[in-house]
């Protein structure tokens, strides 16, 4: 087994944060994606973070020898300390990552020898176990299996996994490189090696591990989240507002810097649809929920996808 070798399922959103942050630390990466189209998709994705990750370099190296606040976590301990080395160090981090991530189709050749393989495919319960399934066939046995599914637990998935004490949850913040959290959530049959391991792999990558003691729908940020979230699309699904007046009510309000609109172009439109269409109560055409569906739907029908595709609720250039 190759402890240096980190295998990503699902290159969206969250898949390719996940993978050019693991790259960036030094692991050899590889992004298993079903189509080709799934990695022309990806593709682009991994390129606007190598340049998001060098205009991050920019900004410390003019604030290297201050105290700021205001810097990438996932990059740094802190801005004080840093030298000019430290940032060609970091320059020369984001070139070997955006170089040497590997695509690959093939299941059984992409998690060959991996010390740990991440599932981010889309937030839907019958493509997760059809994977696992598949997975479950071709991985070793040895290897550590972490889904950064924003929903679901560890424990709907345990009959679908070979070695389900090798099984848990990892669940990232969206812009990990600054918001780097690493929520840990075992199940009943997970073993404490495979968690240990995971606390220091997450350690690792440059996140701060956050544990829970329990399995809790929504983790700790989500659980904070989703209520906030969920009542700016109702208010908006139900035509009691503008979705930009909803965000003022919040930002204005609160002080807060996005409001529920500009978080879900940050999460994905396609990610909020997933989760609202696995709620039962979207299957009423007369209920808040329907209707929210189909807004939504309409958006990505469109190519509204959020801030990864230029424009969502919001354009962004």
């Amino acid at each position: 087994m190759n402890k240096n070798k980190v295998v990503l399922a699902g290159g969206g959103v969250l898949g390719a944060q996940i993978a050019f942050q693991t790259a960036f630390v030094g692991k050899d990466v590889t992004i298993w994606m079903r189509s080709e189209g799934s990695i022309g998709r990806a593709k682009p994705r991994i390129e606007n973070l190598y340049h998001i990750y060098l205009k991050e370099i920019e900004n410390l190296d003019r604030l290297k020898g201050t105290e700021s606040l205001n810097y990438p976590r996932g990059f740094v301990d802190n801005t004080k300390d840093l030298t000019q080395e430290d940032i060609e160090q970091l320059k020369e981090r984001v070139e070997r990552a955006y170089k040497s991530i590997q695509y690959e189709l093939d299941m059984a050749k992409a998690v060959e020898d991996a010390y740990i393989v991440i599932e981010a495919v889309a937030e839907n319960v019958e493509q997760k176990k059809e994977f696992y399934k598949k997975l479950s066939d071709v991985v070793e046995d040895d290897t550590i299996i972490l889904s950064n599914s924003s929903t679901f637990l560890p424990s709907y998935f345990v009959g679908d996994i070979k070695k389900p004490e090798r099984f848990l949850n990892l669940h990232f913040a969206n812009n990990i490189w600054r918001l780097n959290t690493g929520e840990i959530m075992r199940h009943d049959k997970t073993s404490d090696d495979a968690f240990n391991k995971t606390v220091e792999f997450t350690k690792e990558i440059r996140m701060e591990p956050l544990i829970l003691n329990k399995e809790q729908p929504g983790y700790l940020l989500n659980s904070l989240l989703i209520p906030l979230l969920d009542a700016g699309m109702k208010l908006w699904a139900n035509d009691v507002a503008s979705f930009e007046d909803i965000d003022k009510a919040w930002t204005y309000g609160t002080g807060a810097p996005a409001g529920p609109f500009r978080i879900l172009d940050d999460v994905g439109l396609r990610t909020a649809y997933n989760i609202n269409m696995n709620n039962p109560k979207s299957k009423d055409p007369d209920s808040i929920e329907a209707k929210l569906v189909e807004k939504l739907k309409k958006l990505i029908d469109e190519g509204k996808l959020g801030k990864e595709s230029g424009e969502g609720f919001y354009k962004y250039k």
